[in-house]
């Protein structure tokens, strides 16, 4: 099919020109998502070194040894009052990352307040660096998710190339960090895109591409949970594969209800909302006094794990 012009469609009514206007932006929102990805890894090393270890660094530090004191609570509350002024200056910060994507997708044509792309990082940045045990996914996806509206903000493109550019930053963030372009694709395609199409495709490949090759200039040569023997199996053992993701999934499904189980439970405390944060810091804070492992982020521990230690 072609327009008046002449340009031919190619997918969903876009044009070959629109594609080219999309893929530029998957270029832009690749570097942009691999620059970010990289402050906010540094950043959470740099916190974490600085109040659980009180030394300068900027990597992620290892907890193998890690003896916290009774100091650790006043840490972690400290990270929360932080966390907690953040979340009223920007308030779409609350939450896991991915919900309140969907959420700007669905409600508000894919608009995301610019204040989120700098509030998400470091509130999260601060939340792991006093001994929060989380993981950098939900912060990175909504920090280039927020850049990605931002872009579609800025430049003239329908709701529709906007949710996409939403998508693609969402999914650089992500490569960016972890350095799996393939998976961040997929996740964008399943959890924040409601198509499958070439228009979609193209600019996530680009971005995901390009943040991966950030990740190995910025953070490192190797994904983030590098394997350091090349798995190998015979096919004879694929079912054992498939039965393993029995328990994997109900594990899941335990850990997600059990999360919407605590939250409905804060929200029933008889306690402003503005506390719930504090609570749950000296509530982690516990736990990291009985075992210091379980603070932060933790991807040394997942290291360990695949590679048999």
């Amino acid at each position: 099919m072609y327009t008046s012009d002449g340009n031919r469609e190619v997918s969903l009514g876009t044009t070959r020109r629109r594609l080219a206007v999309l893929a530029a932006a998957g270029l832009v929102l690749g570097g942009v998502g691999g620059a970010a990805a990289d402050v906010v890894v540094h950043m959470v090393g740099l916190i974490s070194n600085v109040a659980l270890l009180h030394r300068f660094g900027w990597q992620l530090p290892d907890l193998r040894h890690y003896h916290p004191t009774p100091v650790l609570l006043a840490v972690a509350v400290g990270g929360a009052l932080v966390v907690v002024g953040l979340a009223r200056w920007s308030p779409i910060i609350r939450g896991h990352g991915i919900p309140e994507s969907l959420e700007a997708i669905l409600f508000r044509d894919s608009r995301v307040q610019p204040r989120a792309a700098l509030a998400k990082p470091v509130s999260a940045a601060v939340a792991m660096g006093t001994g929060g045990p989380f993981g950098a996914e939900g912060p990175i996806i909504v920090t280039g998710a927020s850049v990605g509206s931002l872009l579609g903000q800025l430049v003239p493109v329908s709701p529709a190339e906007r949710r996409i550019l939403l998508a693609v930053g969402a999914a650089a963030g992500m490569a960016g960090v972890f350095a799996t372009p393939v998976a961040a694709v997929v996740l964008a395609f399943e959890l924040l895109l409601f198509e499958r199409s070439l228009r979609a495709l193209v600019p996530l490949v680009l971005a995901t591409s390009v943040a991966t090759a950030l990740h190995d200039v910025l953070l490192a040569p190797h994904p983030l949970f590098a394997v350091v023997h090349p798995l190998a199996f015979h096919v004879s053992e694929l079912p054992l594969f498939a039965i393993l993701g029995l328990p994997a999934g109900a594990l899941a499904v335990l850990l997600n209800r059990g999360l919407f189980a605590v939250e409905a439970g804060f929200r029933r405390l008889p306690v402003p909302e503005w506390t719930h944060p504090l609570i749950g810091a000296l509530g982690f804070g516990a736990v990291g006094l009985a075992v210091p492992g379980s603070l932060s982020v933790g991807y040394w521990a997942i290291t360990d794990a695949v590679n048999g230690r």
